[in-house]
């Protein structure tokens, strides 16, 4: 096993940080990634590694030796507070004056503590009426794109792997993150609109944690490979079902309960973080 750390440090923090760990050799990935080669991973210096790189404002993965990312075919990833750095539906919220309302619905979903498409269904309830403008709005003045996101689906391209966006989400919006980082797949929630206005329902079936789960392995089969040749990355209990697939599952500066069930967390480090862990 090797130990990627990566972060704004100096190689004296980093080799006290991965000390515990016992490595054979620390080697410099880039200016602000490390990877100590042939660690101890066992739980008790997982847990104090972790705990210290957390205090230390720094990303510590344990991650299996020559992984590479074109040993992967398929990259999945969510899109509110993953790909890009809002939550679109409280941004949407905002323009009738209830984001307050809507916000604390959305964190209670990503937290897991409700269902997430009865909580979708209410939050949309909530948008009945609002002219939908509203919608080029919020790409135009607040949606943008997560740190690393372009390097990340640029490097995917490059080493063949196959890119999808899976959103509990809405299509106005992943259709254009899609086409603006040249993704191959999308998928998310249709919002209904009759006569310029949202009538607060959504067209079809929710796009929940099932869906999306269903999602990757419907575009794994489609590549002819097992749903463990996907990376899947989200940052939403809505996510874990399909995280709980991959080969290799990130949390990206997710909830508590994602991060306590992924391979990898990014917290401080941009999307772009993965290719340090799949770097050789």
């Amino acid at each position: 096993m090797n130990l990627i750390l990566q972060g704004s440090a100096d190689l004296a923090t980093i080799q006290a940080l991965a000390a515990p760990a016992r490595p054979a050799r620390i080697e410099t990935i880039h200016a602000l990634a490390w990877r100590c080669v042939g660690v101890d991973d066992s739980a008790e210096v997982r847990g104090q590694i972790d705990a210290a790189a957390l205090e230390a404002k720094i990303d510590a993965t344990f991650i299996e030796a020559g992984l590479r990312l074109s040993d992967f075919s398929l990259l999945a990833m969510d899109m509110d507070s993953t790909v890009i750095t809002i939550e679109c539906i409280d941004e949407i919220a905002d323009m009738q004056g209830l984001k307050p309302q809507v916000a604390a619905i959305t964190e209670a979903a990503m937290r897991g503590e409700l269902d997430f498409a009865a909580s979708l269904t209410q939050r949309v309830a909530l948008l009945e009426g609002l002219d939908a403008g509203a919608l080029q709005k919020v790409y135009d003045e607040r949606l943008r794109l997560s740190p690393g996101a372009e390097a990340l689906a640029a490097a995917a391209r490059a080493a063949g792997v196959k890119t999808l966006l899976v959103s509990g989400g809405f299509t106005f919006f992943t259709d254009r993150v899609r086409q603006r980082l040249d993704l191959d797949y999308s998928h998310a929630n249709v919002l209904e609109i009759a006569n310029g206005r949202l009538t607060g329902k959504v067209v079809g079936g929710i796009v929940d944690a099932d869906e999306k789960k269903r999602t990757v392995e419907r575009v794994c089969a489609e590549l002819g490979v097992p749903a463990r040749r996907a990376i899947v990355m989200g940052d939403g209990a809505n996510d874990l079902k399909m995280m709980s697939v991959a080969g290799l599952s990130v949390a990206y500066r997710a909830k508590p309960v994602v991060r306590a069930q992924a391979d990898a967390a990014l917290n401080f480090s941009g999307l772009d973080g993965i290719l340090a862990l799949l770097a050789q």
